[in-house]
């Protein structure tokens, strides 16, 4: 696996990788690689000739009073995942590299922004979808891979992807991959790490709580009841407070009285000490 973190030597290293009919799959993280990392890595090889990883930590998604500056950083740890996956190049330029002085676009995506993670975040989502811009530019990819944890930031990077015309990838190649579980059912995070191990015990209420809901909404039972149980019970297992609980349309992210004929997600973001887990499931009639 290469290294590369200048744009000159990435362009280099793609036009080696772009021989014939040979087509590339990238991979986004922010580093802080885990199981549910390696799954959208193997499922990008599977469905690519080569895969191309980024790993940059990006300014623009945190606000002032977030954990930019304790988030964890190993890049040679995630290389050496990277590499033991198979994966082509690593794509991990610095700041410098991916904000040159003289910077000032910002892309920003209405509507399925706004809401949800988008009200707690102010601007988190435009910094998303202006690296992902970026990333999708400086590597033209014919497929890219997300992991559905982030449900919301994969409905922003789709949207940006149509309305901005994109060919590389095109947005009917910018793939969600289900969410990867600890075995308590805890989605796997990079933030996990920030949990004491009382913490961590306590959080397996979220996907359970949330996998009662589901299945009550889902059997007909009234939402905002069956919501406002899931919200009570995260408070009672330790939970400090829930940034929002939500039945939404797929889609368009809209906030939903009853589940109809579309399909419909539960997303929920809660707070236990000074960790924010967020996560979502899929919800549909028994």
């Amino acid at each position: 696996m290469q290294t590369v973190k200048t744009l000159q030597m990435l362009r280099t290293a793609l036009a080696h990788l772009r021989v014939g009919d040979a087509t590339i799959a990238l991979v986004p993280t922010m580093g802080a690689l885990h199981e549910g990392h390696l799954t959208l890595v193997r499922r990008a090889k599977a469905e690519a000739d080569h895969v191309v990883a980024s790993i940059f930590v990006n300014p623009k998604q945190f606000g002032a009073n977030e954990d930019l500056d304790a988030y964890p950083r190993q890049l040679a740890a995630d290389a050496a995942m990277l590499e033991t996956e198979g994966v082509a190049l690593l794509w991990a330029p610095d700041v410098a590299a991916m904000y040159p002085a003289g910077f000032v676009t910002n892309v920003s995506v209405a509507g399925v922004s706004e809401g949800l993670c988008g009200a707690a975040r102010p601007g988190h989502f435009d910094g998303v979808a202006t690296v992902v811009c970026k990333l999708f530019n400086q590597v033209q990819p014919d497929i890219a891979f997300f992991g559905e944890k982030d449900f919301q930031q994969l409905a922003v990077i789709r949207a940006m992807a149509r309305d901005l015309d994109l060919t590389r990838p095109h947005v009917d190649s910018i793939i969600g991959v289900p969410t990867v579980r600890e075995a308590d059912g805890l989605a796997m995070s990079s933030r996990n790490r920030y949990l004491s191990p009382d913490q961590r015990a306590a959080a397996a209420a979220l996907p359970r709580a949330m996998r009662e809901a589901a299945s009550a909404i889902g059997g007909g039972a009234d939402a905002a009841g069956a919501l406002a149980r899931m919200e009570a019970e995260l408070i009672a297992a330790g939970f400090a407070s829930v940034d929002y609980a939500v039945l939404a349309d797929s889609r368009s992210l809209e906030p939903l009285d009853a589940l109809g004929s579309d399909p419909a997600r539960l997303l929920v973001a809660a707070r236990i000490g000074g960790t924010r887990l967020i996560d979502n499931l899929a919800v549909a009639r028994a």
